[in-house]
C-alpha cells in the first residue's frame, strides 16, 4: 500500500504563535519533524500541509514539499483531508508539526497497524509510569481491548481502578494498575479519512475536546500500537527550551 505522511503546520498556535518555525538547534522546528518522518521506511512521501506562505517558503528552503491549504480549517484532520483528496495513496499518516523528537519507529508502527484489514485507523500509546501523568487531564488516556482496538479515549484516568482509588485524584501508575497515555499520531485509510472529515463533531468529542472520539462514535475501528517511549512535543516556549536541552544532550 502506498503511504504518505502529512505534517499539518500552521502559524496561528494559541499558546505559542509561530512555533513551527521557532529555532531549534539552528533549524526551524518543522524541519526536525520532516527529517524524522523521512526516516520512516514505509513512507513513500512526506509533505507539509500549511495555510502560511512563510511556512511553505521555509519548507522549500530545506528541500521539503509543502502544500497550501485553506486557512478556515478547524482541525489538523480537516487540513490533512483537503490534501488527501488529491493524493494517489492508500494510507495517510498524520504526524503533528510540533513533535520534533518523534521516533521514526513509532511512525512505522502506526503505519503497520493498517496491515490489519479490520483497522480503519491506527494510533499509538505508551505505558504510564508517572502518577502525575495519570492524573493530568492534558495527558490523554486510551483504553483498548485484547485485540488492540481502542474502546475509549479520555482526559480522566481509564480504566478506573475502583478497588484502589477513592477518586480520580488518587490515580496512580503501577502498583496493580495499567494505564496508557495516548500519543497523537494517526494513520488512516484514505477513504475513511475523507469520510471522517465530512462528519459533524459529536457530543463526546465536544465534551472531552478529543477529536478521535468522533471517529469512534462514527464506527471507525482504531487500532493501537504500544510503543516503548513517549517524546515531548512543543506547545509553549518553555517546551521548546526543554527540547533544546534534550537535543544538546544527544549531540
Amino acid at each position: 500500500m502506498r503511504a504518505v505522511i502529512v505534517i499539518p503546520a500552521r502559524m496561528g498556535s494559541t499558546r505559542f504563535p509561530g512555533k513551527v518555525l521557532a529555532d531549534l538547534g539552528g533549524k526551524p522546528l518543522v524541519q526536525h519533524v520532516y527529517e524524522r518522518a523521512c526516516r520512516a521506511k514505509r513512507a513513500n512521501e512526506v509533505l507539509v500541509a500549511t495555510d502560511s506562505d512563510e511556512v511553505a517558503d521555509a519548507v522549500a528552503s530545506f528541500g521539503g514539499r509543502a502544500v497550501m491549504t485553506s486557512p478556515a480549517h478547524a482541525s489538523g484532520t480537516d487540513r490533512i483531508a483537503e490534501v488527501a483528496g488529491s493524493l494517489n495513496c492508500d494510507i495517510i499518516v498524520n504526524v503533528q508539526g510540533d513533535e520534533p523528537l518523534i521516533e521514526p519507529a513509532t511512525i512505522e508502527a502506526v503505519m503497520g497497524l493498517l496491515d490489519d484489514p479490520a483497522a480503519d485507523m491506527g494510533t499509538a500509546a505508551v505505558r504510564i509510569t508517572s502518577d502525575s501523568t495519570a492524573r493530568d487531564p492534558n495527558s490523554v488516556k486510551v483504553a483498548f481491548g485484547s485485540g488492540g482496538f481502542a474502546l475509549y479515549f479520555s482526559r480522566s484516568p481509564i480504566p478506573y481502578h475502583r478497588d484502589l482509588w477513592k477518586s480520580p485524584a488518587d490515580a496512580t501508575a503501577g502498583r496493580g494498575t495499567r494505564l496508557y497515555k495516548h500519543i497523537g499520531i494517526y494513520s488512516y485509510r484514505k477513504e475513511e479519512l475523507l469520510r471522517l472529515s465530512t462528519l459533524r463533531p459529536t457530543e463526546l468529542e465536544l465534551t472531552e475536546k478529543l477529536e478521535q472520539l468522533r471517529a469512534l462514535e462514527s464506527g471507525l475501528r482504531i487500532k493501537v500500537a504500544v510503543v516503548d517511549s513517549d517524546t515531548p512535543g512543543v506547545d509553549t516556549p518553555e517546551d521548546l527550551m526543554r527540547v533544546t536541552r534534550i537535543l544538546k544532550r544527544h549531540d
